[in-house]
């Protein structure tokens, strides 16, 4: 039997994502991001230009991936300049990331209108600067900006882009279909010509999605023999996005056609995820998942016609075309107990929750999810809110306190220095093994004293949220209109770099955000039980 090849994946949500319109990554958000891609059992995940910006420096200090190469970008030695000399190179070298992706321009048109520089020097630039990481330790990319665009203007410069880096050590060599422009018909045909200088073990794509067809030309490069493919979470990216790695890595799983001759790092039980890493990255974002993506739309398994219904109640195969557990999606035909314990099952395990598939207190549990989630509840973004759900209808969740009452109020007044402030108070009354106690805080808004004022005073409690840290609120009207129902998430962490996020619903901005604060603090309580 032939042995399957190996196709390397790489994600760059955190970097070419961050080109989105509308997408601006927080120092806080690229750690969680990183930590949630992670989960998936890729192989490299690019996090940005060390060097380039206060955050970016940071999170290159900070972050450490645990299953996937962590991967620093930037620009391949600049014109002029000796190796020494360069401050962006000196920063990638100099980096945590164990791996380096240069990226440069394979177009001799660019390569003369954008850099202003001779071609010969431009390979020279991509040969030292591959030399130079490898010297640094580093495994090294170079990713052909406009390759495609270049090789159909001047095939022979752009080959010879590629084996400058090739012959100089480069790990991967990374062909980029930069306006996203090329056809999957183009694609095949130009990788066939690339692999006659340099072997598709050492070849990636890295396809843009401006005819809507980046996953086809991804496919089609892996059958003209690259193996090393490039995306990013939910396809996000500059102008139309890149290709979308949560549709590649099913198809490159569950499809024969792939799957026969093919692997990947990710498991079944990474596959098994992908819903959750998916919507809750939409969460993170604060935007509505699309309800028809391939495989993770919640209505990627949804059939409506009657006709239909009645077809797929005698043989699911007929509208579908992967199990939605596989992915970790659920069949929407008709409301089903046994997809819905499947999927709960998953998620259980995810928190140490262990229970039979015939325990029936699994059917309370599924129907207060649906219940909740069609008043404006999203557990997929909020894990930690999910679990003390299931604790509390499984009987799992302990005790701790009970809230009587809060309330708040905002003062918009000078100060003794005539500024205009704004100043927001809070008080909460809560019971504690039956004894009263009330608390008052100010913060800088009516969330941040609530905050405050719930943790002031937890009594026997108050040592084991000391390190309790609020790290990020986000809020996200469902229905419109000033009286619309609010979804807030609130994610927090502890001195144990553990990360979660909690959720709450109303009407009211305020009680949603009471609710989300209450569930993290009970959640940490939970995890510091004996």
């Amino acid at each position: 039997m032939t042995e399957k090849q190996h196709i390397h994946l790489f994600d760059t949500t955190l970097r070419d994502g961050a080109q989105t319109v509308g997408v601006e990554f927080s120092l806080e958000d690229k750690i969680s991001v990183a930590r949630l891609i992670d989960r998936l059992g890729i192989d490299y995940i690019e996090g940005g230009f060390p060097g380039a910006n206060p955050v970016d420096s940071e999170f290159f200090e900070r972050n450490r991936t645990k299953n996937a190469t962590f991967t620093a970008f930037g620009m391949t030695k600049r014109s002029g300049r000796s190796l020494d000399n360069d401050p962006g190179l000196k920063a990638l070298l100099k980096s945590a990331a164990p791996a380096v992706c240069f990226v440069a321009k394979a177009w001799d048109h660019q390569v003369k209108l954008a850099l202003g520089i001779g071609l010969e020097e431009n390979l020279f630039s991509i040969s030292q600067s591959v030399k130079a990481a490898i010297g640094a330790e580093k495994q090294v990319l170079l990713d052909c900006e406009h390759f495609f665009d270049g090789f159909k203007a001047n095939p022979s410069y752009a080959l010879d882009c590629v084996a400058a880096a090739h012959e100089a050590g480069a790990r991967w060599v990374v062909l980029c279909d930069t306006n996203g422009g090329t056809l999957p018909g183009e694609i095949r045909r130009i990788v066939e010509e690339v692999t006659k200088i340099c072997p598709g073990e050492n070849l990636g794509i890295h396809a843009h999605d401006d005819t809507g067809q980046a996953v086809a030309n991804s496919l089609a490069a892996i059958e003209a023999g690259v193996r090393h493919v490039q995306g990013t979470i939910n396809g996000i990216g500059e102008r139309c996005g890149n290709a979308n790695l949560v549709t590649i890595i099913p198809t490159l799983m569950l499809k024969e056609e792939y799957s026969g001759r093919f692997e990947i790092s990710p498991t079944e039980e990474n596959l098994a995820l992908l819903t959750h890493v998916s919507r809750a990255f939409d969460d993170l974002l604060n935007r509505a998942p699309d309800r028809q993506a391939p495989y993770v739309g919640a209505a990627a398994f949804a059939t409506k016609a009657g006709i239909h219904a009645s077809a797929q109640a005698k043989d699911p195969a007929s509208y579908e075309h992967v199990p939605p557990q596989s992915v970790g999606n659920q069949r929407a035909v008709m409301v089903s107990q046994q997809a819905g314990r499947s999927n709960l099952l998953i998620a259980l395990k995810r928190h140490n929750i262990e229970v039979e598939k015939s325990d029936p207190r699994l059917d309370g549990l599924l129907r207060q999810v649906k219940e909740r989630e069609a008043r404006g509840y999203s557990y997929d973004g909020a894990d930690a809110s999910f679990a003390l759900l299931a604790r509390r209808s499984l009987g799992l969740l302990p005790h701790f306190f009970d809230v009587e009452s809060f309330r708040t109020s905002i003062e918009r007044r000078h100060n003794a220095r005539g500024e205009l402030v704004t100043m927001s108070e809070a008080v909460v009354k809560l019971r504690i093994d039956g004894e009263l106690r009330m608390s008052v805080a100010e913060g800088n808004g009516p969330v941040n004293a609530l905050d405050m004022a719930l943790r002031k005073d937890l009594g026997k409690y108050s040592d084991r949220i000391a390190d309790l840290e609020l790290v990020d609120f986000k809020v996200r009207i469902l229905d419109g209109g000033t009286g619309a129902v609010t979804r807030v998430l609130i994610e927090s962490r502890d001195a144990s770099g553990e990360r979660w996020y909690t959720t709450g619903v109303s009407a009211n901005i305020i009680d949603a955000s009471f609710e989300a604060l209450h569930e993290s603090i009970t959640y940490k309580l939970v995890k510091t039980a004996n």
